[in-house]
């Protein structure tokens, strides 16, 4: 499987769906708490483009937030994406 990074805070619930469907693909996964911590929210919005969390990213491939990670797998391609 390629490397997973997720950029979360602790108050988003998003976040915990993310990671839930991620672990339910029986998937490790790095996690960035940026709850409180400008330098890393920063560090993720320069990545991302995107200010908001989730931001995920699996090998060098932004995937986006938890919508986006939800439509790759219900189209069947997450599975793919993950053990390419």
């Amino acid at each position: 499987m390629k490397k997973v990074v997720i950029y979360t805070a602790s108050y988003c619930p998003y976040c915990h769906l993310a990671k839930e469907l991620l672990r339910t693909k029986g998937t490790i996964f790095e996690e960035i708490d940026v709850t409180g911590n400008a330098s890393r929210r920063s560090e993720m919005a320069s990545k991302a483009g995107q200010a908001t969390v989730p931001q995920i990213w699996i090998g060098d491939t932004h995937v986006g937030g938890c919508d986006d990670l939800h439509a790759l797998d219900r189209s069947g391609k997450l599975d793919q994406l993950l053990a390419a």
